[in-house]
């Protein structure tokens, strides 16, 4: 079997189960193909040279007879590897070197048990939505893809942003506040969460949109089904404001305008048969920690 292999960087008492995941790798006959950047981190920061297959830099590098992706790191590492895996069409094995681990939820001690299933093929393969971004500026655009959310903030001002909503063209709100998100089911247990937004299974067909701070507190965070498309026209202080593609920012004109719809695409990822969607949920957000539950 062929894999390939990405990451980023990881905490030094994650190096051992490293070289143990190397090691597993060449037990068990399975070619490795590491991405460049990671391997070269591998051997210059933390002096560790596998044996490996080869190096890629993106998904136009990597072969069609690549079965998996592996991210090893957190969630972060997890959102940034998926635009690797040739737009969906490789599944991503989430393993854990981080804190929380929604998405790369396979833990240190049970890699060896995970690459037993994957070979055995004793697994389940999830799709989660993806959302696409156009922005739009005159008669020129540009795409880029979330898998948990796409956010617009202020930038460089204390003062509010108006964000124009639209849905399918319909005028749905302006928001007034310190930004707006627009969740996938992904990403609901993420950013949007921590403001509020509802959670949502990844096999849900809808989007979550949730105000950041909100001028009138009658405003709350919004479920719409995701062959909706939505757009935003923003308003503020200053030329520009901030968008958040995942973990990718940059500084936008208020005369450009965004428009966000389900991408064409799913991105496919592993799930062990032992874990799920409301397992991790109790275990990752401790419910039933209190021991009064």
């Amino acid at each position: 079997m062929k894999i390939a292999l990405y990451g980023q960087s990881v905490n030094p008492e994650f190096f051992g189960e490293i070289v143990r995941l190397f090691s597993l790798f060449r037990e068990k006959q399975i070619e490795c193909l590491v991405y460049r950047p990671f391997g070269e981190y591998l051997n210059h920061d933390c002096e560790i040279y596998p044996e490996v297959a080869g190096y890629f830099t993106d998904g136009d590098d990597l072969p069609d007879d690549v079965k998996y992706l592996f991210s090893l790191g957190g969630d972060g590492t997890f959102l940034k590897s998926f635009m690797a895996a040739k737009k969906g069409s490789i599944p991503l094995v989430g393993i854990n070197s981080g804190r929380l681990g929604f998405l790369s939820d396979i833990s240190r001690d049970e890699i060896e048990k995970a690459l037993n299933d994957i070979l055995d093929g004793n697994i389940c393969i999830d799709e989660r939505t993806v959302l696409e971004l156009e922005i739009v500026n005159n008669n020129q655009s540009e795409i880029q893809y979330a898998l948990n959310e796409i956010t617009v903030t202020r930038l460089d001002t204390a003062s509010m942003i108006k964000i124009h909503a639209y849905i399918n063209g319909e005028f749905l709100n302006t928001y007034w506040a310190d930004g707006l998100i627009i969740a996938t089911p992904t990403g609901s247990t993420a950013y949007s969460l921590s403001v509020g937004g509802p959670i949502l299974t990844p096999d849900s067909a809808n989007f979550v949109l949730s105000p950041i701070a909100p001028h009138n507190l009658t405003v709350r965070p919004m479920v719409v089904p995701d062959h909706h498309a939505i757009t935003l026209q923003v308003e503020g202080r200053g030329l520009n404001f901030l968008t958040s593609v995942d973990s990718k920012s940059e500084p936008i004109y208020f005369s450009e305008l965004l428009k966000i719809r389900k991408a064409p695409f799913k991105v496919k990822t592993v799930r062990l048969k032992d874990h799920s969607f409301f397992s991790t949920l109790r275990n990752k957000l401790m419910w039933g920690a209190d021991k009064r539950n």
